[in-house]
């Protein structure tokens, strides 16, 4: 697949993993995410290197990120979606929602999932929806392993 990397109001948004900053994602991640608070850097780069990334940067630093955990054929989970504080607000996630779902095959995809506390709003304008069968989802959920862990984040 071809990368794909655009201006948008002064950032530039990318597929491109060689353009991405993974010290800057796991920074976030590791420091703000209240999903993964203490993921440590080699555990962020293993996702990035098997996941199909997009990224936004502005003067050389990361500040945005979302990444799509998937078969490419038939499901993708979206994960690790953030744009930082200071850039939100100016059409930064919803350029990174535009860009992943119109690429050729994620349109083609028979389920795409993800998990949000509070960002219900922005996904909802794409189709997704609260499952209308949660009693068949399973999962195991293990909240502080990143804590739990000893191996300090690096």
């Amino acid at each position: 697949m071809e990368p794909i990397t655009i201006d948008y109001k002064g950032y530039t948004i990318t597929t491109d993993k060689s353009l991405m900053i993974v010290k800057d994602i796991h920074q976030w991640l590791s420091t703000e995410a209240y999903w993964c608070k203490n993921i440590p850097l080699h555990i962020v780069q293993t996702a990035f290197n098997n996941s199909y990334c997009i990224g936004v940067i502005k003067d050389g630093k990361q500040i945005g990120y979302a990444r799509f955990i998937t078969d490419y054929a038939v499901f993708a989970y979206l994960a690790d979606v953030y744009v930082k504080e200071p850039h939100r607000g100016i059409g930064l996630s919803k350029k990174m929602m535009d860009i992943l779902m119109n690429l050729d095959w994620v349109k083609t995809l028979r389920g795409i999932s993800l998990a949000t506390l509070n960002a219900h709003g922005l996904y909802e304008q794409y189709g997704f929806e609260v499952h209308k069968n949660p009693d068949r989802i399973m999962n195991i959920a293990r909240p502080n392993i990143y804590g739990d862990m000893n191996n300090p984040c690096s």
